[in-house]
């Protein structure tokens, strides 16, 4: 694995600070990119020369079957891990020469939804939303209280604020975890495998609040995940706000481009596109795959 260096990790020339010292990109410029990564466990390889970038608001869904990678990248993007080679930048810095203290500012651009949730069992619905802000920032806990309850509106689950987890059902469950990673406002969320484990009624609930959060807060997504069902629902549909209501309807060309697909197949990417060229794709992995 490569050292980590002592210089300081480097932004890019169009990224700037603001006033409280988060990152402000310029117009256009992508929330991530990744430029030639490597990454190897001993004689293992997990991701050979990837590259991709990710526009703000923009979505990337990762494919592939298990173990070609797609987790890794979300541990790369967050720190976790490092690469052997190549460089990632997120929000305009360069992140796979950081060191850990410089690690925790850039997650603050950053929202994450495990496989399962990850709740804390012994603290209430609000006390889980509200825990980063309760322990990581110094804002006072009525500003906390309105923004665990705004957020918890928005996945519908303000009458459960101050349940427990266990009294609630899976996709409730994961809706918590949807509220939790927004409540600090990242511009980034990272979803691993978010409707595994749930029914298909239950799925598209979970699908409705990453596209939700993208059409409507702009937040720019990257969802790895193994159901095709899942993928597409969120690639071919758009939420608009109408007389103060919600809807979900079909996405315009437009609006579909925005979503582009990896599928990664032993570390390489076997295809980078839209829903719509992955969907003819003639390549016969992918159509296996797909079938």
């Amino acid at each position: 694995m490569a050292t980590l260096p002592s210089h300081p990790p480097s932004r890019s020339a169009s990224a700037r600070l603001g006033d409280d010292d988060t990152v402000v990109l310029a117009p256009g410029e992508p929330v991530i990119v990744f430029e030639h990564v490597d990454l190897a466990f001993d004689d293992k390889v997990i991701l050979k020369d990837l590259s991709f970038t990710i526009e703000p608001g923009h979505t990337k869904i990762f494919l592939g079957a298990s173990g070609a990678g797609k987790s890794t990248v979300l541990k790369l993007i967050l720190g976790l891990l490092k690469p052997d080679r190549g460089e990632i930048r997120v929000m305009g810095q360069r992140v796979d020469q950081m060191r850990e203290v410089e690690m925790m500012k850039v997650r603050q651009h950053l929202g994450m939804v495990f496989q399962e949730g990850a709740l804390f069992d012994s603290f209430t619905v609000r006390e889980n939303v509200g825990y980063k802000l309760y322990e990581e920032t110094d804002q006072p806990l009525a500003e906390v209280h309105r923004r665990v309850e705004e957020v918890l509106g928005f996945v519908g689950l303000g009458e459960h604020i101050d349940k427990a987890p266990s009294a609630l059902s899976g996709g409730q469950r994961r809706r918590v975890a949807i509220a939790r990673a927004m409540t600090a406002k990242p511009p980034i969320l990272l979803y691993d495998e978010p409707t595994t484990g749930l029914d298909p009624i239950t799925s598209v609930t979970i699908d409705a609040e990453i596209i939700k959060l993208r059409d409507l807060e702009g937040v720019s997504t990257i969802m790895v995940t193994h159901q095709l069902r899942d993928a597409f629902y969120v690639a071919e549909h758009t939420a608009i706000r109408e007389h103060g209501e919600v809807r979900l309807v079909p996405a315009t060309p437009e609006k579909v481009a925005e979503t582009e697909f990896i599928m990664l197949r032993d570390g390489d990417i076997a295809f980078e596109g839209d829903v719509h060229a992955l969907k003819a794709a003639a390549d016969p992995y992918l159509k296996a795959f797909l079938s």
